[in-house]
């Protein structure tokens, strides 16, 4: 246990807690800026079994956020480079892939197949995907978003909390001009992500419940707006 030894010591975690994290199953969808520290920091953590959906293949634009990604990968799947990155990173961990869009056909059967689901997309359609089946199958929802250099995040579907649906009941439409973000923003946003992964497994902490957490880069502030 030498590897999660600065975790194990946490009165909070300790050998129990640890159990908790290698026996936990999490889907994260989006293996994007988002995903990338998502992904990093639950494998680095020990979470047992992690899923990941993408269907892209990695582009030079992707690299200024993507931060699993190196230039010898362009052109190759984003999910199965992730795997091979993190892998290196913890052998104990096992990865599934899926290089595939979230769709009416799939989610079902892919999120009932873990116990906490990640939005890790800027796909409307996949987040509405992911709260449907994760409400209706009791599976909590980590959201996260970004925009220039603004994010938020929160936790949906959990115990009985509000759906993603209920906050935010109309979608606006797809854009098909690329979001502009500054590079460091996913990274912040997603580690928040895993943190909330990370105490919901643990069962420690608030969760942001019925809570949204909207971070402005720019003025290097934060707030939490209940709901």
């Amino acid at each position: 246990m030498e590897r999660y030894n600065r975790q194990i010591i946490l009165p909070k975690v300790g050998e129990t807690g640890q159990q908790k994290l290698v026996n936990a199953r999490v889907l994260v969808v989006g293996a994007g800026g988002l995903g990338c520290p998502v992904l990093q920091y639950l494998v680095a953590a020990g979470v047992g079994c992690i899923g990941i959906v993408d269907a892209d293949v990695i582009s030079i634009s992707n690299l200024q956020r993507q931060i699993l990604f190196r230039e010898n990968q362009m052109g190759l799947p984003k999910a199965e480079q992730a795997k091979e990155t993190l892998s290196a990173l913890n052998s104990e961990c096992r990865l599934n892939t899926y290089a595939c869009r979230l769709t009416e056909e799939n989610a079902e059967s892919l999120i009932s197949h873990y116990d906490i689901v990640v939005g890790a997309t800027d796909n409307f359609a996949s987040r509405l995907l992911i709260d449907k089946y994760s409400k209706q199958l009791g599976k909590p929802f980590v959201h996260g978003s970004i925009c220039e250099f603004g994010g938020q995040v929160s936790v949906f579907n959990y115990r009985g909390s509000m759906s993603y649906t209920d906050l935010f009941p109309d979608q606006p439409e797809e854009s098909t001009l690329p979001l502009g973000v500054i590079g460091v923003l996913p990274g912040v946003i997603g580690t928040l992500q895993a943190a909330e992964v990370i105490k919901i497994i643990l069962g420690i902490g608030g969760v942001l419940a019925n809570k949204l957490l909207l971070y402005d880069l720019l003025k290097a502030e934060s707030r939490v707006v209940n709901f």
